[in-house]
């Protein structure tokens, strides 16, 4: 059955001052009112990050964060730059090592 009113619909704001705006906005209104100003956009993915889960002993993982905490890190964020900072050191003394 065709429409005989015109769709009333507040305009899409030609830029968002920031995504919580953006977010608002598109929490007060629904994509399928906008169906005819949308197109279709293809894009490639490539996520390269991988995670690796190792166990920690309880008390040293409630140690670690308690530190990290302190810190204002997260305990990856803290756990990342502990074995980032021992690696370093492992590199350098197998370089003074061949020396």
């Amino acid at each position: 059955m065709p429409r005989s009113k015109k769709l009333q619909r507040k305009p899409i704001p030609e830029a968002f001052a920031s995504i919580e705006e953006a977010a608002e906005f598109w929490d007060s209104h629904s994509t399928a009112d906008y169906d005819d100003l949308m197109h279709d956009v293809h894009f490639n993915v490539n996520i390269q990050r991988r995670i690796f889960l190792v166990p920690i002993e309880g008390k040293l993982a409630k140690e670690m964060t308690a530190i990290a905490e302190r810190e204002g890190l997260t305990l990856e964020t803290l756990v990342n730059l502990w074995l980032q900072k021992q690696l370093n050191e492992v590199s350098l003394s197998q370089l003074d090592s061949t020396t």
